[in-house]
């Protein structure tokens, strides 16, 4: 059965959470917002607007429509800045194994993230040559839960939705694979996560044999 994968790229293939983490702090700072790592996690999978508007909606605070495109610019300015030093180094654990495992077996491979920095982000780490397709921030209307993410992915690999694999390390987006109908991996803590089909600590828990079982 040749089956579709796709995957989300923030905390499954590179841990760019820390840095978005930061940035998000460094915004919140300045509209007078406090701003800790478990709300961070309400924010994964989220679009930039989305999560602006949850941090202003936590500190009851309100800006103004221009004042709202600037604090996104400088957030995203501010993520940028951290992710130009990124490296191969910054791969997680086991993923670079897992996508040579499956280009060797023929199946096609996708990303499908909220990030509108998605392609620099696998540049910088050297992967990019390994998606044959690439749905982010930039190509999608509906952030996760919706699965439109996932399911122009799908179109784009040519595979139908519950022939499709998804590796995501947020509710939002395990919602959204299940919403799609594809088969949910959860990477990340059970506890979070308990709404996928699977779930897994990170890639080292994965393997041809795992892959070939799983099932909806």
């Amino acid at each position: 059965m040749m089956r579709g994968y796709i995957f989300d790229l923030d905390g499954v293939i590179v841990d760019t959470a820390k840095y978005h983490f930061k940035a998000w702090q460094s915004l919140a700072k300045k509209v007078g917002v406090s701003f800790d790592e478990a709300q961070n996690e309400q924010l994964k999978g989220v679009s930039r607007v989305k999560s602006l508007e949850k941090i202003l909606a936590w500190g009851n605070t309100t800006v103004s429509d221009d004042e709202f495109v600037s604090l996104m610019a400088s957030k995203n300015e501010e993520y940028l800045e951290f992710i130009a030093e990124m490296d191969e180094s910054e791969i997680l654990p086991n993923v670079t194994e897992i996508l040579q495992l499956l280009k060797s077996k023929g199946h096609p491979i996708a990303l499908g993230s909220a990030s509108k920095n998605a392609k620099i982000i696998l540049e910088r780490v050297n992967l990019l040559h390994m998606f044959d397709v690439l749905v982010d921030g930039n190509s999608v209307t509906t952030a996760k839960p919706d699965p439109e993410v996932f399911l122009k992915a799908a179109q784009g690999l040519g595979v139908k939705p519950d022939d499709c694999v998804v590796f995501e390390d947020s509710v939002a987006g395990v919602q959204a694979a299940n919403t799609g109908g594809m088969i949910s991996v959860g990477v990340g803590s059970p506890d979070v996560l308990s709404e996928a089909d699977v779930v897994v600590k990170d890639f080292t828990e994965l393997n041809e044999q795992f892959l070939e079982n799983l099932r909806k």
